[in-house]
């Protein structure tokens, strides 16, 4: 009996004189301390091309999201005349709403969320992208409060908001200054390396899921190459 408790006080002493476990905690800022790979898509919220390049990247996001960062870039033509949005885009006012409501989600929530939001959006068919009803409906299906939350406030009811109507301006703009000009463009990381515009052209790397997720690795790769 003496020298189990004289053993036990052994195991005590040494597992409080023992370092505490940081497993968990090393895992995590390893995680954390990796460089996402920069995606964007340079499209317009109504255009065919623009929802097949989505739906692609759609496969590619669910076996490498967690090395992206991807975002979307808008296109469309600066216009001061234009009465509503100082833009005009080139499938009509509606499109310039969908690309409102796209860009507030995407400001005010995660990827997962407003990249759903987009998903649903294309899913209930083109015609109905920017219309209030899709946009309530399709945040609601992506976990977003569009009624009370900031990304509803941001896109208007109409998706006439006016911090929407800048973030589209914006988005503009910059898409003008990346050089692209055709939805839809994919860049990763800095480089474009393929468009689609009723056919897929200038990708020499391959069209495929598996052909972007094949470039994301490699760049993630070097983006976080040890020195």
């Amino acid at each position: 009996m003496l020298s189990s408790l004289f053993l036990l006080g052994l195991i005590s002493i040494a597992m409080a004189l023992a370092p505490p476990l940081t497993v968990q905690y090393q895992f995590q800022t390893v995680i954390s301390d990796n460089v996402k790979v920069p995606v964007v898509l340079g499209v317009m919220s109504r255009c065919p091309d623009a929802i097949l390049c989505e739906s692609v990247f759609n496969r590619v996001l669910q076996r490498a999201g967690e090395k992206v960062d991807i975002s979307l870039l808008f296109i469309a033509k600066p216009n001061a005349s234009e009465p509503l949005y100082g833009v005009t885009c080139m499938h009509g006012q509606e499109e310039c709403a969908g690309n409102v409501q796209e860009l507030c989600a995407a400001k005010y929530h995660p990827t997962s969320q407003w990249w759903s939001f987009v998903q649903c959006q294309n899913f209930q068919g083109r015609d109905d992208i920017g219309t209030p009803e899709t946009a309530l409906n399709c945040a609601k299906a992506a976990g977003i409060d569009w009624e009370n939350g900031e990304a509803g406030q941001c896109a208007g009811k109409d998706g006439r908001g006016t911090e929407g109507i800048q973030l589209l301006q914006q988005s503009a703009n910059d898409s003008i200054a990346a050089g692209i000009q055709t939805s839809c463009t994919i860049i990763i990381n800095g480089r474009q390396v393929c468009i689609r515009d009723g056919t897929w052209y200038n990708c020499e790397g391959g069209h495929l899921p598996a052909d972007f997720i094949r470039q994301i690795n490699e760049e993630y790769d070097r983006l976080n190459k040890a020195d």
